[in-house]
């Protein structure tokens, strides 16, 4: 061992520690339970040690949510490549639900309001499903923008998730949540056949995702040819929400 590696595990650890406490408390009584002095104690170390190694409570929780997801991923088993896009989101929306359900204290503390700036685990998420998203738009599949594809389904997921934890666990409808996707895709996806308004989205939403890298162009050009698309695509937005009440 070279010296002062002692030293610079030491930290490692005592981080470690402080969140494997904090996540039993989580665990067995709830977040209520943890707060400072309580998961001081259960990790034997000084109060001060958590705020000098997460800053904060909500520092804190980040690493326990970050801990939890992590093993949750590393207990299942890797998943093959989809490459249907749709049905690519809909086992990515399985796996949100079900980590949702298997833990709740933990989701209820990632979509607290009022935390601020999500936590590092939601945005990694988010980021995903963008990702996700970007590839809809790529096969021409979307008739809105990327932008609120993602908050509409980031907003159902978490939705979906809530209401079925408000439920006895006995008495959930674990349905609910792929019934929410569907309601969720048929108003983002370009349906077969597509209508005329659909055609013109789909083509406008898939051409925004190219226009970054068209060659030939200025970044000027780009970006306002990217502002061109946007206003369309706000304009067709706007014109599909004034005719919902028809439908």
């Amino acid at each position: 061992m070279e010296p002062g590696s002692a030293r610079q595990d030491a930290p490692r650890d005592t981080r470690a520690a402080i969140v494997e406490a904090a996540t039993l408390l989580l665990r067995e009584s709830g977040a209520r339970a943890v707060t400072t002095r309580a998961v001081a104690q259960a990790a034997q170390v000084q109060a001060p040690t958590i705020y000098r190694l997460f800053g904060d409570k909500d520092g804190l929780l980040d690493a326990v949510a970050e801990h939890v997801m992590s093993a949750y991923v590393a207990a299942k088993p890797g998943d093959g490549l989809i490459d249907d896009p749709v049905e690519e989101l809909r086992a990515a929306w399985r796996a949100h639900v079900e980590f949702g359900l298997s833990n709740p204290e933990v989701y209820a503390l990632l979509t607290t309001p009022g935390r601020g700036a999500p936590s590092p685990a939601t945005a990694a998420g988010i980021d995903v499903l963008r990702s996700r998203v970007r590839r809809l738009a790529q096969r021409a599949l979307l008739k809105v923008d990327e932008e609120r594809a993602v908050l509409l389904i980031h907003a159902a997921g978490t939705g979906a998730v809530l209401a079925l934890l408000d439920e006895p666990a006995e008495e959930r409808d674990l349905g609910l949540a792929d019934f929410m996707l569907d309601a969720v895709l048929a108003r983002m996806l370009v349906s077969a056949p597509a209508v005329a308004d659909d055609d013109v989205a789909a083509v406008a939403v898939t051409f925004a995702t190219v226009v970054p890298d068209l060659p030939g162009l200025s970044s000027a050009e780009r970006m306002l040819l990217s502002e061109w698309v946007s206003r369309s695509l706000r304009h067709l937005r706007g014109r599909s929400a004034a005719a919902t009440p028809e439908e």
